[in-house]
């Protein structure tokens, strides 16, 4: 390997933060994926776990953004589809519910959409 190669290398780290930068992005992409696949039921609870399990290995780069937008989709998703499902199952909470459920879907589709890009583009979520 060449002086110059090196160099080549070492800005690639530096630019992105981590070595091995695509694989991560690739897993990154499989965790939206994974979210937007959402209606098959425990995909997101795939996601979620991959992104606890390796987001010690994408500190400090702009994936970890990501990782931090996901977790942060998949538990308020969980938590407002709960609430909605709650109040769809009693009568009272039916007029409640299911609007917020719908609220939910969209912001979720938003979510991913916004993080899936803005990793295409190779920006961090939060900026």
């Amino acid at each position: 390997m060449s002086e110059n190669d090196t160099q080549v290398e070492h800005t690639q780290i530096l630019s992105t933060g981590i070595e091995n930068y695509e694989n991560f992005k690739d897993i990154t992409t499989l965790v939206y994926l994974l979210q937007a696949i959402a209606f098959v039921g425990f995909t997101p609870v795939i996601g979620v776990i991959i992104n606890y399990f390796k987001r010690s290995d994408v500190k400090g780069s702009i994936l970890e953004s990501h990782f931090r937008w996901q977790i942060r989709t998949f538990w308020w998703g969980l938590l407002w589809s709960t609430l909605a499902g709650i109040l769809i199952f009693t009568i009272i909470g039916m007029p409640i519910g299911y609007p917020m459920l719908g609220v939910t879907i969209v912001w979720w589709i938003y979510r991913f959409v916004r993080g899936w890009v803005r990793l295409n583009k190779g920006h961090p979520m939060y900026s």
